[in-house]
């Protein structure tokens, strides 16, 4: 099939974006705006270096245009028509269409835990997810910074979702709107949710930003991306994490 640069191009700039939009915004806002008087509050206490920075955006440019092109894929109009994508939302009715995102997020989740627990064996782990963890202070811009066969491992979901079940346009605007502000939050370096968030009854299974962090500083324990459903089932929270979410929400300047 001929490919359409103009397409493609579309598809870049939109998923692009959307990153480069709510990543700077969260990085202007907590890494320089207001850095001086949060700085208290930064789960790690010293700063990245801006060579970290820049790496962090190149990689993410590269997973930028590996997401565009398997959009461009299945937006192809050769490929299109055999994904389960549909247009009107009177189609599946409302209920349907509310009731999904739950199980998108659920199974995106799912999909998550187990390829990045996957990534981090001893065989894949310096070939393919090293690169990410490279971060070990990570800033909004590692939301995206993968090597190239971590962006396509990452954006295989996307074919579950366009061939599982069916799945309105829309559905993929929102679901990968949420998808990356939560993603950027987990990177942010900065915790948002209260004290005594993570021991809650709600909270305990919500991702938080010090959990993530925690898998960047020590690369072991804390593998989900929005729940903490799989790593308490499988025993991969870090024994420290409830104890470093409490001294981080209690700072006082």
């Amino acid at each position: 099939m001929d490919f359409d640069w103009d397409f493609f191009w579309r598809a870049f700039t939109r998923i692009g974006s959307r990153y480069y939009i709510v990543a700077g915004l969260a990085f202007f806002v907590f890494y320089i705006w207001k850095k001086k008087k949060w700085h208290y509050k930064k789960i790690q206490q010293r700063d990245a270096k801006t060579s970290d920075y820049l790496r962090e955006i190149l990689y993410s440019t590269g997973t930028v245009l590996v997401f565009s092109f398997f959009i461009y894929i299945l937006h192809h109009p050769s490929v299109a028509p055999h994904t389960t994508r549909y247009m009107n939302v009177s189609d599946r009715g409302w209920l349907y269409y509310f009731a999904l995102f739950p199980v998108l997020f659920f199974l995106h989740d799912t999909y998550f835990y187990w390829f990045h627990r996957l990534m981090h064996h001893p065989l894949l782990f310096k070939y393919i997810h090293l690169v990410h963890h490279q971060s070990t202070n990570p800033s909004p811009w590692a939301a995206y910074s993968f090597h190239p066969l971590e962006a396509i491992i990452e954006q295989g979901v996307v074919f579950i979702l366009y061939f599982a079940f069916p799945i309105h346009i829309t559905h993929v605007l929102l679901f990968f709107l949420f998808s990356i502000i939560y993603n950027i939050y987990g990177h942010l370096g900065y915790e948002l949710y209260s004290s005594k968030f993570s021991q809650s009854k709600i909270g305990r299974w919500i991702n938080t930003s010090v959990n993530h962090n925690q898998h960047h500083q020590y690369f072991k324990g804390n593998y989900g991306l929005y729940l903490l459903f799989w790593d308490r089932m499988m025993g991969t929270v870090r024994e420290d994490y409830d104890a470093q979410f409490e001294e981080v929400t209690n700072r006082k300047n």
